[in-house]
Order: structure tokens, then C-alpha cells, then sequence
């Protein structure tokens, strides 16, 4: 059987392309198509000796940092590769993967972390954040992202079967292209991430710094709240957003992006992990888990799906006050590291290979 495995770029690792890892020990005998290949040489290690076969955006001027950029090239790149001679595409998309064409006797089956956020639900949020709701270029972004969702709408249709993430984007899927979806919730490393070591008493936030996690929500949070330490790691775009909301209070610390083995020793020191953003899942909140170590989350998206009784504390709200609430609740609690752990344990890596595998080769045999 030939098989190809679809990925849409590869610039760094995250967890898209953890699921693409282990896509790829699933199939070791796949192709891996993509439609970039900047990975540095030492996070190539996901793709296990793999060399992607990439699209012309790969030799386009400064593709390196504008790739994103090219945006109305992005659905055409993705349909330039001729898969006619594949029994098995296996698409892993959270934006343009899922759109490569393919025949009738081509299983397609397709890994959709997101429908687009910016050209969905999440549209208007995208516009305002980046400056683009008002004036002729707030015009000209409405309109390629009309034009992206008739084009995304459209390729549902070359999809045979739609895995995701969570109920929540399950859902998603199900509002913008009216297609049921197969919950497989993504590999999660509870090899590397276990509990270990004494509590200590501070609560931690590790994410990449941008808008939609509300890390500044947290900050505000925790400058009104001076007798508990929050120790906040990570960088990104909207680091001077979080800086500014902490208003340079002393109980809180940051840090930069830490290696892995740090964070994991942070995480099983943390007396909480804290979440502020609307997540399609959150690998991060089931890594904390598996720590042994309890998460206070906004309580929609993928954490009102990880957080399970007796493992961490859900708000309603986005808001600093919402979180000052939660902090307090939290304290007044006893949590069993045990359970934190249990409720983590089904997220392993093996388990999601083995779903993957049952999903893919069911009804029709590819």
C-alpha cells in the first residue's frame, strides 16, 4: 500500500508536528509531503530520517520568514502535488493540508487540529488584534478571508474521513463544513512529563506570549494578588502586553523559553498550573497533569475536556477577576498528585498510535 502523509509546514515543533511525528512511526513507509521544509537541524529528530518533498512556495523570495504571507498561494500550492498514486492520504491540517486532491480510490484521511481560526469563529477577534478591522486593508482582509472560506468549505468534500483533537473542535468542524469528526486526542509525552520532588509554593504559566492565551489576563491576575508567586515562562509578540499587565509586581518572575528538561521540573514543583486562553485542546495542561501537578484553566475549548474532577479548577470568565476567584478557590482545596497524574494517563503516545491506525484502515480497508 502507498501512503502519503501531508503536512503543512515545518518551521519549528509544536503540537502539530508532535502528531506528525508519530503519523510518521505509524507509517514508516509513507512520503511526507510539506508545503515548507525550515526545520533547524536539531529538531529534525520528529522526522525520524524524513525528507518532505516541498511546494515551489519553498523557492519563493524570503519564503523563510514570509511564507505566511503568500497567502492567496498557499491553497494552490497545497493542490500542485499529484497524489493519483496513493491509496492512503493521511492530511494533518489546522489550516490549508487538508486541501490536496486526490481520486476516488484515494482514501483521504484527514487530522484537522482547527478549521482556520482567523477565517471562522475567530475571525473578527483576528482582525481586531492585528489592526485590520477598519479601513481599505481591513477591507482587502475581509475579503481573501471570504475567499478562504469558500475554498476550505469546498475541500471538506475531498475528505473521506475527519479525525480531530477534542469534542470542542469536533464541533467546529461540524459547524463549518457539516461533517462528523473522530475524537482522537493528540500524543502526549506522560513518559517525560511525571511527577517528581517537593511542591514549592508558586503557581506557573508556560506558553509562547501571544494575544489569544491571555498570559496578560494572568499577569493583572496574580500584581492585585502580592502574597502569591507566579512564575510566568516563555516569549512571543505579546510579551510587552504581558509585562505591561504585571505592572512590575515583585511576586512575579519571568523567565525565557527554558529547555525541556526544565519545564518539566518546574511544572512537578508548581503548586498550580495556569491557563487563561480558549484552547482547541492543550497539550501543555495535560504535560502539567501528568506532572502530578493541578491546573486552574478557562474552562472552555479542549481544557473543559482535560481538566477532570479532582485534578484543577475551571473559570467562567476571561477576566483578571475570574482568575483571582479561581486562585482562591484552589487554595482553599486539597488536590492528590495521583490524580492529576491519572487523569493525564489516557493521552499517552501509544494510545494515540493505536487510534490513528484503528481510524485510518476502517471502512475501506486502506
Amino acid at each position: 500500500m502507498k501512503i502519503a502523509i501531508i503536512h503543512e509546514w515545518l518551521e519549528g515543533v509544536a503540537g502539530s508536528e508532535r502528531v506528525l511525528e508519530q503519523m510518521l512511526l505509524c507509517y514508516p513507509q509513507a512520503d511526507l509531503f510539506a508545503l515548507v521544509d525550515f526545520l533547524p537541524a536539531d529538531q529534525r529528530g520528529i522526522l525520524h530520517g524524513r525528507v518532505p518533498r516541498t511546494s515551489f512556495l519553498q523557492r519563493l523570495p524570503f519564503a523563510r520568514r514570509w511564507f505566511r504571507h503568500y497567502a492567496m498561494l498557499l491553497p494552490m500550492a497545497v493542490e500542485q502535488w499529484d497524489l493519483s498514486g496513493y491509496d492512503l492520504v493521511l492530511s494533518n491540517s489546522h489550516a490549508f493540508a487538508k486541501g490536496v486532491l486526490t481520486g476516488p480510490d484515494t482514501r483521504h484521511v484527514s487530522y484537522v487540529h482547527s478549521p482556520m481560526r482567523y477565517a471562522w469563529d475567530l475571525q473578527h477577534q483576528y482582525l481586531r488584534e492585528s489592526g485590520l478591522d477598519r479601513g481599505l486593508r481591513g477591507i482587502a482582509a475581509r475579503w481573501l478571508l471570504s475567499r478562504l472560506r469558500l475554498w476550505d468549505r469546498g475541500t471538506a468534500n475531498g475528505v473521506d474521513l475527519f479525525l480531530t483533537n477534542s469534542h470542542y473542535v469536533a464541533r467546529r468542524i461540524n459547524k463549518a463544513y457539516r461533517r462528523e469528526a473522530v475524537v482522537i486526542p493528540p500524543p502526549v509525552d506522560i513518559e517525560t512529563f511525571t511527577p517528581g520532588g517537593e511542591k514549592q509554593d508558586f503557581y506557573l504559566v508556560a506558553s509562547r506570549h501571544v494575544a489569544y492565551k491571555r498570559i496578560d489576563l494572568v499577569a493583572a491576575a496574580f500584581a492585585a494578588m502580592p502574597d502569591r508567586q507566579l512564575v510566568i515562562v516563555g516569549d512571543g509578540p505579546a510579551h510587552g502586553r504581558v509585562r505591561a499587565a504585571a505592572r512590575g509586581a515583585p511576586n512575579i518572575t519571568f523567565r525565557q523559553a527554558v529547555p525541556q528538561a526544565e519545564l518539566v521540573a518546574l511544572m512537578r514543583a508548581a503548586r498550580a498550573f495556569v491557563f487563561a486562553g480558549e484552547e482547541d485542546f492543550g497539550i501543555v495542561l495535560a504535560e502539567a497533569l501528568a506532572c502530578g501537578t493541578p491546573v486552574i484553566a478557562f474552562g472552555r475549548g479542549g481544557a473543559a475536556e482535560i481538566v477532570a474532577e479532582g485534578a484543577g479548577v475551571l473559570f467562567a470568565e476571561q477576566t483578571a477577576a475570574a482568575i483571582a476567584e479561581a486562585v482562591g478557590r484552589f487554595a482553599a482545596m486539597a488536590f492528590d498528585g495521583d490524580a492529576c497524574r491519572a487523569a493525564a494517563a489516557g493521552f499517552g503516545a501509544a494510545r494515540f498510535r493505536g487510534q490513528l491506525l484503528a481510524a485510518a484502515s476502517a471502512d475501506g480497508g486502506a
